[in-house]
């Protein structure tokens, strides 16, 4: 089955293959992504002209598109060259013009003679108080009628591309489709009320009328699914061949996590105890477990993981946790230290900065099982890192980390567990093309104590005010963060701004209170910068986005962000999570610049009313869209030329779980269903998919 079936040869032929397509236009069709015949039949119109025959043009709304049938009457020649050559017509009840620019007189009068009959069908408009036809679409003898479609579909062009040939290729494309057996399930095919995969493929192609080109319409519905559908068995079969790879059933006794559990001021939120007993029985089953656990800002993700590593420990294993940056690493030490102490376990730490004998000495502890729980950066990875028996991985904020990371991890240890942690709330239609591999746990309320944090929108008018106002914090000791937008792509003006507003905050606040940190800047400076700042050496810091994520300073009580309206709603969450993580009132104040449209107002409001970080990311995928979102090119997650994962989140969970049942009932893919499956792999360009069957 690794070879292409040979029905689908034809689709996956060359363009010129096509009536119509000649090497050049083939080039043009590749700006619209479509390189074989294949690519045409996903490409679907997304608007409609209705053509269908009217009386008259009498009593329409102008501007419109209109077919009516007409006498023509006198032709009368342009004056200049390339001027307006007109043509009076008739229909049932009132006279207009058809008008042509750069016309060849003697062709229009034997196409359009005088005292002849016509079917005409283009845009009128009223111009100098007379209806007129410019260039009509289409001008046939009554008898050809059927030559004009009642609806016009229209579709996506490029340059060299135009709808006459868009029409012709589709055609041709759907023309070169097999017959193909079904795959999806019959009841939810009956349920849902949609046509055969054929069916689809030609009704999506010839709409009757705008109801047929709404993504809810019978047809793109089914097809919507159907890449939703091919998506998720690809998620599935690689969840599948992971979970086949033997696990270890790794169960812990208990006593470590109820000796913290006892230590802690406060009790657990339902939800972190729903999360521990979820990891905590996939690691004692027999399977590997992959987990994503997504939690907001503050939501006390640290707990769970190290109660999950704690179980680990408890069954006589070892376990890791690993983080973006040396920041982050030495921020999670800092946490989970006093946790480690009351549990009675030796908690290390292994980075870049280890060195020599001392890194010896940890390397050495490690592998003879002398240190239980290992906190680090990348720096685990290398080959000399070896551990005595490790069971539990948990990765710290997914999107550095990608697939294979997580793979190189695994080999680290005899099969270990991974667990993968991340503070951004993804809405879950995007959570499930994502992680759809793996299994989620949520965290979704926030332990007791945790300040609210203050938002309020301010104009970039009012700057001094808010220097005032930082002076004043700065004078009772507080701490405050300034971040400067991203004012270009390039890096170098978002760094004549940071560096521009530093010199401007310094000036106004003292040299020593303001610190500076960048993108640019070499890592042990960035280092040294933060840490000036986590030790209070500084009480201003100036930054790009680069702390974002995680960096922790209870004392930092203000965040400033400029130009706010220019950022993704859930990176100003991620944000404004640096504050009120200690004792005090926090705020964050959003400053924009006039003139600020509605929508920008619209989302800033969002962030002063809610601190639901979920509800913050499903507005944001609503008013911007999957691309802008993540940034759709890093993110793995798959683009769709049919699916709307904005509004077709239900669909995709659907999806998911029709994906995996088959899978559970027919892991080869043998039944009919799964030969048909198969073959939508192929459709699809899921040769991932088909490559984890065959090696499965």
């Amino acid at each position: 089955m690794n070879q292409r079936p040979e029905p689908l040869f034809p689709l996956f032929a060359g363009l010129e293959t096509l009536d119509g397509v000649g090497p050049k236009t083939a080039q043009h069709f590749v700006q619209l992504g479509v390189q074989t015949p294949r690519d045409l039949l996903f490409t679907l119109p997304y608007a409609g002209i209705d053509r269908s025959l009217r009386n008259s043009v009498k009593g329409a709304l102008l501007p419109a598109t209109l077919t009516v049938a007409v006498t023509i009457g006198a032709h009368r020649h342009a004056r200049t060259k390339g001027g307006a050559y007109r043509i009076h017509v008739e229909d049932s009840e009132t006279h207009f013009q058809l008008v042509y620019f750069h016309a060849r007189g003697d062709y229009l009068a034997r196409q359009l003679p005088e005292g002849s009959r016509r079917i005409v069908s283009g845009r009128v408009e009223v111009f100098d108080g007379m209806a007129q036809m410019v260039h009509p679409d289409f001008s046939v003898p009554e008898e050809d009628l059927r030559s004009i479609p009642a609806f016009e579909p229209i579709y996506p062009l490029t340059d060299g591309v135009t709808q006459k040939l868009m029409f012709k290729a589709t055609r041709g494309a759907l023309a070169k489709l097999p017959q193909l057996d079904e795959w999806i399930d019959s009841s939810q095919k009956t349920s849902a009320g949609w046509p055969g995969f054929n069916e689809a493929v030609a009704a999506a192609h010839d709409p009757r009328s705008q109801e047929d080109l709404v993504s809810t319409a019978p047809a793109r519905e089914r097809l919507a699914y159907d890449e939703l559908y091919a998506h998720q068995i690809t998620l599935a079969l690689a969840r599948q061949t992971e979970r086949r790879k033997p696990g270890r059933s790794t169960r812990g006794d208990g006593r470590l996590q109820a000796r913290v559990i006892a230590a802690l001021p406060y009790t657990p939120t339902a939800a972190q105890s729903r999360a521990i007993s979820e990891i905590t029985s996939d690691m004692g089953a027999a399977q590997r477990m992959n987990r994503l656990l997504q939690g907001d800002v503050g939501a006390g993700k640290t707990l769970v993981a190290f109660m999950a590593l704690l179980a680990a420990v408890e069954a006589g294993g070892q376990g890791v946790l690993m983080a973006p940056t040396e920041i982050l690493a030495r921020q999670h030490m800092q946490a989970l230290h006093p946790m480690a102490e009351k549990a009675g376990i030796v908690l290390e730490i292994l980075t870049g900065r280890d060195k020599g004998s001392e890194r010896q000495a940890k390397l050495a502890a490690l592998s003879a099982g002398k240190i239980q729980i290992l906190v680090g950066t990348h720096a685990v990875f290398q080959t000399d890192v070896q551990f005595s028996d490790l069971r539990l991985a948990v990765v710290d904020e997914q999107h550095r980390f990608g697939v294979r990371q997580r793979l190189e991890l695994g080999k680290k240890g005899n099969r270990p567990d991974v667990l993968v942690m991340t503070a951004t709330p993804i809405p879950r239609s995007l959570a499930l093309a994502q992680y759809g591999d793996m299994d989620v746990s949520v965290l979704d309320e926030k332990p007791p104590g945790r300040q609210p944090i203050t938002t309020a929108l301010v104009s970039t008018d009012r700057l001094d005010e808010v220097v005032g106002r930082l002076r004043a914090a700065v004078a009772k000791g507080r701490q405050c963060y300034w971040v400067c937008p991203l004012v270009e792509e390039s890096e170098v003006s978002d760094l004549i701004a940071a560096q521009e507003r530093f010199k401007q905050l310094r000036a106004a606040l003292g040299e020593r209170v303001v610190g500076l940190v960048h993108g640019q800047m070499p890592p042990a400076e960035k280092d040294a910068a933060m840490q000036a700042f986590q030790e209070g050496v500084t009480q201003v810091l100036v930054a790009t986005t680069v702390i974002e994520v995680g960096v922790d300073v209870p004392n930092a009580t203000i965040m400033v962000i400029e130009r706010a309206e220019i950022f993704g709603l859930a990176q100003l969450h991620q944000l404004r999570g640096r504050v009120g993580r200690g004792q005090a009132a926090s705020t964050c104040l959003l400053l924009y610049q006039h003139p600020i449209g509605e929508t920008g107002r619209q989302r800033l409001e969002v962030l002063r009313e809610t601190e639901d970080g979920f509800v913050i990311a499903e507005t944001d995928l609503r008013m911007r869209g999957t691309g802008d979102l993540i940034g759709t090119a890093q993110s793995g997650i798959p683009r769709f030329k049919v699916a709307d994962l904005e509004k077709q989140a239900a669909l995709m969970a659907i999806a998911q779980s029709d994906a995996r049942k088959l899978l559970h009932d027919d892991p080869r893919l043998q039944s009919s269903r799964g030969m048909a499956t198969r073959m939508l792999l192929w459709l699809m360009r899921q040769d991932e998919a088909i490559r984890l069957i065959s090696v499965g």
